[in-house]
C-alpha cells in the first residue's frame, strides 16, 4: 500500500494520548491525528504550554477534538496520577510514548525518584505508564502503543549494562542508552503481548518508530508551540539536504499509530533514514536482542518497584 501521510485514514471515534504533546514532534502527531478525526489527549509536564498546544491544534484543525493531562513523566507520582486520570477514558486506541529529553545536561543529574535523568524521562516513566494504563488499551480492540525510538541507536549502541550511569556520565551516552531502551522495551512489549495472549490484530499491539534528524528551523513556525529564532532558522536551513521539520518527523509515528496494515514489531522511520515518507524499516540488532531485553524488563520493575502485569 502506498501511504500518504498527508491523507490519513479516518480517525473519528479513536482515542490517541500522545505524551510530550504540547511542542515539536509531539505536538505534530496530535495536530495530524486531530485532523484525521481523532480525540487527542495532550499529557504535558507545562499546563500552559499544554493549553496553549490544544488552542493551536483547535485554530488549524476545525472541529478538533482536544484534551489535556498533566503529565511529568520524570516523576513517578506524575505518572500515576495521569494513569488514573487516563483510566477514565472509555478507551485507548493509542499510547503514544513521545515526551523526552532531547539536549541531555551536561553533568549527570537525577529525577525525583533518584534515577538518572534521561533516562527516567525518555524510558523509565513510560515504562510505568503503560504499565498503569495497560486495562484500557486491553479493553480496547485493535489499540496500540507506539515508542519513539531514535536515529542514535544506529549511530551509538550500548548493552544497557549501567543505566543508571554511576560508573561515570555522558550526555549522549544517556541519550543513547535511553532511547535504545526505549526500542528495546517496544518490541519486547509485543513479544510479551503475544505471549500472554493479549497481543495481535485484536488485541494490543506494540510498534516503534524513530523521526529521522528532525529539526526545529525546518518545521513551520506556530505561535506558543514553535517559534523558533531567525539564527535557528538559518542554521538548520543549512542543513535542509538531510533533515525535515518536525511536522514531517511525526509522520513514522502516526503511521505506526494508525496504519491498518502496521503489526506489532514493525519499526517505521524515514526513507531516506533522515527524511523522507516514512517507511518500514529494519531495527538494530541489539534493539531485538532477546537477553538484552529480558535484563532491562527486570531491572525497569525492580527500579519500579512493581511488576509490569503481563
Amino acid at each position: 500500500m502506498t501511504w500518504n501521510p498527508r491523507s490519513l485514514p479516518g480517525q473519528a471515534g479513536k482515542t490517541f494520548v500522545i505524551t510530550g504533546a504540547n511542542a515539536g514532534l509531539g505536538y505534530f502527531t496530535a495536530e495530524q491525528l486531530a485532523d484525521a478525526g481523532a480525540h487527542v489527549v495532550l499529557a504535558c509536564r507545562n499546563p500552559d504550554r499544554a493549553q496553549a498546544a490544544a488552542g493551536a491544534i483547535r485554530g488549524r484543525v476545525p472541529g478538533a477534538s482536544v484534551s489535556t493531562v498533566p503529565l511529568d513523566v520524570a516523576d513517578l507520582a506524575s505518572v500515576r496520577r495521569a494513569a488514573e486520570a487516563l483510566l477514565e477514558l472509555p478507551s485507548i486506541d493509542g499510547l503514544i510514548l513521545n515526551a523526552g529529553v532531547v539536549h541531555p545536561p551536561r553533568h549527570r543529574e537525577v529525577s525525583v525518584d533518584g534515577n538518572e535523568l534521561v533516562l527516567a524521562t525518555n524510558y523509565l516513566g513510560h515504562f510505568a505508564l503503560t504499565a498503569l494504563v495497560l486495562p484500557a488499551l486491553r479493553r480496547t480492540p485493535g489499540s496500540r502503543v507506539v515508542s519513539l525510538g531514535s536515529l542514535i541507536s544506529r549511530l551509538l549502541d550500548s548493552p544497557l549494562l549501567d543505566l543508571q550511569l554511576e560508573s561515570g556520565y555522558n550526555r549522549w551516552k544517556a541519550y543513547a542508552q535511553s532511547k535504545i531502551a526505549t526500542q528495546v522495551f517496544g518490541f519486547e512489549l509485543d513479544r510479551r503481548l503475544r505471549a500472554a495472549g493479549a497481543g495481535g490484530a485484536d488485541g494490543v499491539q506494540s510498534l516503534v518508530a524513530h523521526p529521522g534528524y528532525s529539526i526545529s528551523g525546518l518545521t513551520p513556525g506556530i505561535r506558543g508551540v514553535n517559534q523558533p529564532s531567525r539564527a535557528t532558522r538559518l542554521a538548520d536551513n543549512l542543513q535542509a539536504f538531510g533533515a525535515q521539520g518536525k511536522d514531517a518527523g511525526a509522520w513514522p509515528t502516526v503511521r505506526a499509530a494508525v496504519d491498518p496494515d502496521a503489526r506489532g514489531g514493525d519499526y517505521y522511520g524515514p526513507r531516506y533514514l533522515t527524511r523522507g515518507l516514512p517507511t518500514l524499516q529494519e531495527p538494530t540488532r541489539t534493539s531485538l536482542d532477546p537477553a538484552v531485553a529480558e535484563s532491562l524488563w527486570s531491572r525497569s520493575e525492580q527500579l519500579l518497584g512493581a511488576p509490569f502485569p503481563l
